[in-house]
Parts: C-alpha cells; structure tokens; sequence
C-alpha cells in the first residue's frame, strides 16, 4: 500500500520521551513534517500526567524533571499535578514549534520496503525512522487470582482511581509494592473504615539521599535486562521506595504495614494460605504497567522471554527503530537523555552531520 504521507522520523507519543525526542530533532534542523512529525494520542498535551488522580498535587510528585530546553519554574505546588504538567507541555510544544497531531492512535507499524509504515485509522506515514515513546499509561496489569471474578465488591486499578472519597467508611485492600501504592493508602486511609495493604516481597524503603550513584546503578541494573532481551524490571523494585517524611508518618501510623500476597479472592474479601480472611468493600490494584507496544507487533520483535533486544535506545532487531520512555529510560530524566541518545543515532542514519 501507498502512504499517505512520507517523513524522515515519525514520533509516536507526547509525553515527557516523545518530547524530548522532538526537541532535539528540532535542534537537528529537521522540518516540520518532511523532516518528522509527532503523533500522539491525547486529546490535548500532558502525556500520561493529564490522566492521573485530580487529588495529586504537584508537591507530592517526586522525580519530575524538566524538559530539555525549558525549565518548569516554581508552579504553585497545591495546584494538580495533571494541571501543572499539562500546561507545561503545551508551553513546551507551541515554544519549539513541534509538529504534533492529535489524536491520532497509532494502530500498527510494519516494515514497508526501505521504510517503516505507521498506520493509524485515518492515515499512514512512511518513515525512514520511528522513535517510540508511548510508555505504559495505556497497559494497566491486572493479575489474577483464583475467585477473582466472584468478589462482589469493587476492584479497580491505579489507572482508574479519581480520589479518596469514593472510599469513605469502606474497608480497602490495596495490592502493589510501588510508589502509587503508598501515595493511595495514605490518602484513603484518611477516609477508609480500614486498609490492607498487600505486596508480592517485603517493601523495601530507601532512607537518606538518592544520590547519584544510585540512580545510574538502578539505571545499569534494567539496562542489563533489555540488552539481554528480558523485559525490564519495575523501577521500584530496582530502587526501593523513598522514605518522604510523609511515608514516615504514615509508617508510625500503622498504615503501611504491608501483608504478604494473598491465595484467593472470595466474594467478600481475601484469604490467606493459613486460612486467615480480611473482609473487604474494595481491592485498589496498584500493580502497575505494562509498555504500552502492541502496535509494534507486525515488526515480531519479541526475544522468547517476552522481552525486546536493545542497544542503547536502539532495538537490535529493527536499527531504525528507537524506544525511548522504555526500560533504563522509563523515568523522567531517563527520557530526556534517551531522546537525545536515539536522535544522535537517527542523525547518523539519515546522513546529517554535527
């Protein structure tokens, strides 16, 4: 098939890598769309953050790093995170002049002779290179368990999660060992009738600094399984959970007193394999996400592990495919060097100099 339109490097996503991505491509001298375009689903800029709950609030938001090029300034830290980063990536967008279309849902990318084919419903786009940014907001993880389906309370994942009130004097499981996970309870736990939370492994809380040297040892860490073809491991379980002073007084409170993961679900609540039961009105799943790359399924890039092959930003399989938001870079500052790592590797590709 013929495409629709032809460019020098697609872009799929506007968050905080696909962004990243588009700046330094800009500083490349590339042109608006002969030279790439940014196809992003969002009905408007923010990437994942416009989608998270309306009562996190900027100053609760911990490793939010700014854009190449633009400082986020001292925004009004009670003001919603999903607010406040909304705006700044508009800001950011119409200041470099990028070349972002909206929405547009990127359906499937195929080989396409020299080129690689991006297609969503409406149209299609041929690129010498793709550099995807899509992260994981659209891939919640749900595991199961056996009685899942017979509870006859609420289930719900982090994704769906609007605030605390929906959980007034109701008893809340929340399952996950993560960031979210800890910033949920806290917050529930101030309205609940009572909390449980539950975890795979004993959480592990990170006291003091997070210096340097152990963000590039995480960094390593989930950079040695993708380089390997393994799917990279959570964040949290390669750097432990920060002990904020408010995670410390929610500890001295009893609030994070974790329990091992459950056997099965009833239709009331969950049991233990010793037989112990906790009643329950809601399970709050705070498992996670999975990178949200189903549309790169026809490239059949997948190692038998399940995970892809990488080298730098670079997928070994398919060169002229980047990931960027993935694996070592799945963190803010992460995606901004990503994008620069993928773009420097693009350039060479496409023959420009500098």
């Amino acid at each position: 098939m013929n495409a629709d339109h032809e460019t020098d490097v697609v872009v799929i996503g506007a968050g905080q890598a696909g962004l990243s991505a588009a700046y330094f491509l800009r500083r490349a001298g590339l042109p608006n769309d002969s030279g790439f375009v940014v196809l992003d689903h969002g009905k408007r800029a923010g990437g994942a953050w416009q989608y998270r709950w309306p009562s996190l609030k900027l100053d609760r938001v911990h490793g939010l790093h700014d854009l190449p090029g633009m400082a986020l300034g001292t925004p009004d830290g009670d003001r919603p995170a999903a607010d406040v980063v909304s705006e700044y990536f508009d800001r950011f967008e119409r200041v470099y002049d990028l070349p972002v279309r909206r929405p547009v849902d990127v359906l499937a990318v195929r080989h396409h002779g020299d080129r690689l084919l991006v297609e969503s419903a409406a149209e299609s786009w041929a690129a010498r290179a793709v550099i995807n940014a899509t992260g994981t907001w659209d891939r919640p993880f749900w595991p199961h368990y056996p009685g899942q389906e017979t509870f006859t309370g609420r289930q719900l994942h982090t994704a769906d999660y609007t605030g605390r009130e929906e959980f007034r004097g109701k008893h809340v499981i929340v399952v996950g060992g993560g960031t979210s996970a800890v910033q949920l309870l806290t917050e529930i736990a101030t309205v609940a009738r009572g909390t449980t939370w539950v975890t795979r492994r004993p959480p592990v809380f990170h006291e003091g600094p997070f210096t340097p040297e152990d963000g590039r040892a995480a960094v390593a860490k989930v950079e040695r399984a993708v380089r390997a073809g393994r799917p990279p491991a959570s964040v949290v379980s390669v750097t432990g959970l920060t002990l904020t002073p408010e995670v410390a007084r929610a500890r001295e409170a009893g609030i994070l007193d974790r329990e091992p993961m459950f056997e099965r679900i009833t239709p009331h609540g969950v049991v233990w394999a010793d037989g112990t039961e906790q009643r329950a009105d809601v399970i709050l799943w705070a498992t996670g996400f999975r990178a949200s790359i189903d549309h790169l399924a026809p490239l059949h890039l997948r190692e038998p592990g399940g995970g892809i092959r990488m080298d730098g930003t670079r997928v070994v399989a398919e060169p002229r495919l980047h990931l960027v938001g993935y694996g070592p870079s799945a963190s803010t500052i992460g995606a901004t060097r990503a994008g620069r790592s993928a773009v420097h590797e693009i350039r060479q590709l496409l023959g420009l100099s500098g």
